[in-house]
């Protein structure tokens, strides 16, 4: 019972994680020539209250690895054309 109870468990981490990643690249569907710069999308993240330590191109989003107002790490999701967070992760 025990064994069947830790492999249900483990099969729904995976099944979340893997809805996630795949919801995670919604509204990044953009045209490169229309994307921000990476030096506007950190200012951006930086007026949210984010203090960028690294930034990456994935699944046409733009991630951005920082610390917030309270000092967590966090990695947030935008939309390499607005700008706008899309989605979160945990800690880096």
């Amino acid at each position: 019972m025990k064994t069947f109870l830790l492999a249900t468990a483990l099969l729904g981490l995976f099944a979340a994680g893997a809805a996630r990643a795949e919801d995670e690249g919604k509204g990044c569907n953009v045209p490169k020539d229309k994307w921000m710069t990476e030096d506007a999308m950190k200012d951006k993240a930086k007026a949210m209250g984010l203090d960028v330590r690294r930034m990456k191109v994935e699944n046409g989003c733009y991630e951005v690895y920082a610390i917030d107002a309270k000092g967590a790490k966090v990695e947030t999701i935008f939309n390499p054309q607005t700008g706008e967070p899309v989605g979160s992760e945990g800690a880096e």
